[in-house]
């Protein structure tokens, strides 16, 4: 079974890692020792965790429906416009997203360094990367 420390499970999911603690001790949250005594939590309670937490950010009142399940809501960190196009930067949690649109949908959608924005993301191809195990 995967376990990561404190810090490492903060990080993953975008919290600090007195949240992580404080989980653990609510329980909500699997906590364990490792070998070397170090407090850890399952990868599968993290995991659980993350998908709450992605459920509890969904907007169940939104005015559509969208097929697209990939929604990372974060800050504009940094907008670009050039003639026609316009290369905006969120940052989601440990994420940055960056998006390519035309000028004219950036300044229809007010999008300026500071505001909230959600990025919808519809791919036919993901790429997904792991640590090689030795």
């Amino acid at each position: 079974m995967t376990h990561f420390r404190i810090r490492e499970a903060a990080r993953l999911i975008g919290v600090s890692d007195d949240t992580v603690r404080r989980w653990a001790n609510q329980g909500l949250l699997e906590a364990a020792l490792d070998d070397a005594g170090v407090r850890v939590i399952t990868g599968r309670s993290l995991a659980e965790r993350a998908k709450e937490l992605a459920r509890d950010d969904a907007d169940d009142e939104a005015p559509v429906l969208r097929s697209a399940r990939n929604r990372f809501t974060g800050i504009v960190t940094n907008v670009e416009v050039s003639g026609l196009v316009a290369v905006v930067e969120l940052q989601c949690g440990p994420n940055r997203v960056v998006s390519l649109m035309t000028a004219e949908a950036c300044e229809e959608l007010g999008l300026e360094i500071g505001s909230q924005a959600t990025a919808v993301v519809k791919a036919t191809q993901v790429i997904v990367e792991t640590a090689r195990k030795e």
